[in-house]
């Protein structure tokens, strides 16, 4: 479980507790954002402040946890809605 090198057809999934630990301890990830998704799945997304790395989790009812996504260049934002009317 590598931030990047997640290879196609792989299962990187294991309990949501052991998930959550080694990616804050090996990666120094916390949760940024958390929704909810198809067949009631929990999306949640972790990253680093200090090393850019980010981590995509999908969380079966359950509790095996996934991995979908790792990268870098982690950067939060908030992106202000477009005013209602407004044709851009």
């Amino acid at each position: 479980m590598l931030p990047g090198t997640l290879g196609a057809g792989v299962a990187n999934c294991a309990p949501r507790d052991r998930v959550v630990q080694r990616l804050a301890q090996d990666y120094g990830e916390t949760r940024r954002s958390i929704g909810l998704g198809s067949g009631n799945r929990v999306i949640e997304l972790y990253a680093s402040d200090a090393t850019g790395s980010w981590t995509i989790t999908t969380t079966t009812p359950g509790g095996l946890t996934c991995l979908v996504a790792t990268g870098e260049a982690f950067e939060a934002m908030t992106d202000a809605l477009p005013v209602r009317g407004d044709d851009a």
